[in-house]
């Protein structure tokens, strides 16, 4: 008899994974499918990064590093800091890491203790929760709507602190919706949790992928919170496997020697390659990349809105639209297994970020060209008339 932990046992199985799955096995049939459930943008690692991992292979550069990262990157991180936020951000305060989720479990690790909760919004990144459980905490979602921006404000903290509520997790641009805070609201929501005693969190994977504004850093009015970064989404370097921290002064001793304990080190031949993500070489092909995400987001969210689909805030950043589907259907999660099987269409349902009204929901990611969208649009169309 297998005697499973009671954390695995509450664990559930990430949909769109699920999706994407079934997704490849008709594809593998033979089927032509519009993939638009997954997170990873279709465009390859810059050349420049590609390059320079090539190089770091050759030049033997295949050993352990520093549980923090190799200086060098730790130091250019810094420095994009400062040349895209105006921040002097020691570079001991970088912590780089196994991809965004090793960032995301060593903080909760050293933040949460058994037993407390991290406030987020409802709907929010699905993952989030299951790293509390890993360190026997959990996560406290708050529903939100389009009013606050799907995001948590001053005044929902305030309404749904508990005695342990150890902290907050905010994310901007925000998976699935696409909002951002702004400066102002960072300030407020800063004073309110530090006001309560609690820990500030915020997920800034999908930054430099906004489209008419940029959005700001948390760090710009607290120099105290935690930002979890990734080197997958702006930067194209998914499969790398690479991210990295901001953590108070305070924090490093500890977020470092967990590193050391999990990771003994974060994948060296990607930190080598990572130095190029910050050439201007680099960013002119990460800039043109954003200018086509702006384009695709538009077209889609336009061609959804045409086929009644609800989007009462456009997204501003990330890949993602969250579309309320509930004038189509009555069962969101049925509504994309049947464009899966019949319409050869994935995308994700809004049950896999939440619990507040997911089943009305549907995100879309627009992580595939122009030509695919308006393939699906045309094949949503002739469904829906």
């Amino acid at each position: 008899m297998n005697h499973w932990s009671d954390r695995v046992a509450d664990i559930d199985s990430f949909k769109v994974m699920d999706l994407l799955k079934r997704a490849k096995e008709l594809e593998s049939q033979g089927h032509d499918v519009v993939n638009m459930c997954v997170g990873e943008p279709d465009f390859s690692t810059p050349e420049p990064i590609s390059e320079a991992g090539a190089r770091a292979i050759q030049a033997g550069h295949t050993q352990y590093t520093p549980a923090a990262g190799i200086p060098q990157l730790r130091e250019a991180i810094a420095g994009f800091y400062q040349q895209r936020y105006g921040l002097d951000i020691s570079p001991e305060r970088v912590i780089v890491t196994a991809g965004a989720s090793g960032a995301l479990l060593m903080v909760f690790a050293t933040l949460a203790n058994p037993g407390q909760t991290f406030m987020m919004a409802d709907p929010g990144y699905p993952c989030n929760p299951r790293f509390l459980r890993l360190v026997e905490a959990r996560g406290q979602l708050v529903p939100t709507t389009a009013d606050d921006n799907y995001q948590l404000t001053p005044e929902l903290i305030e309404q749904n602190w508990q005695e342990n509520t150890a902290g907050i997790l905010l994310a901007s641009p925000a998976n699935p919706t696409g909002s951002v805070v702004s400066r102002e609201q960072f300030e407020l929501i800063s004073q309110t949790v530090r006001g309560l005693g609690g820990h500030r969190v915020v997920d800034e994977l999908y930054h430099g992928l906004t489209y008419g504004l940029d959005a700001p850093s948390v760090l710009e009015v607290d120099q105290d919170a935690f930002v979890l970064n990734s080197f997958s989404k702006y930067f194209g370097m998914t499969g790398w496997r690479l991210g990295w921290t901001v953590v108070p002064e305070t924090a490093v001793g500890e977020i470092e020697r967990l590193a050391q304990n999990l990771f003994i080190s974060p994948p060296t031949i990607s930190q080598h390659a990572a130095l190029a993500a910050f050439e201007p070489d680099t960013i002119t092909i990460l800039e043109q990349r954003r200018e086509a995400f702006r384009e695709r987001r538009d077209l889609l969210v336009a061609g959804l809105r045409e086929l009644n689909f609800e989007i009462p805030v456009t997204p501003e950043g990330a890949f993602y639209v969250y579309a309320d589907a509930s004038r189509l259907t009555d069962n969101a999660f049925d509504f994309c297994w049947d464009l899966l099987e019949q319409d050869k269409i994935a995308v994700t349902p809004g049950v896999d970020f939440g619990e507040y009204r997911a089943n009305q929901f549907v995100r879309f990611s627009y992580t595939t060209g122009v030509e695919q969208i308006e393939k699906a649009l045309d094949r949503l169309r002739k469904r829906l008339s």
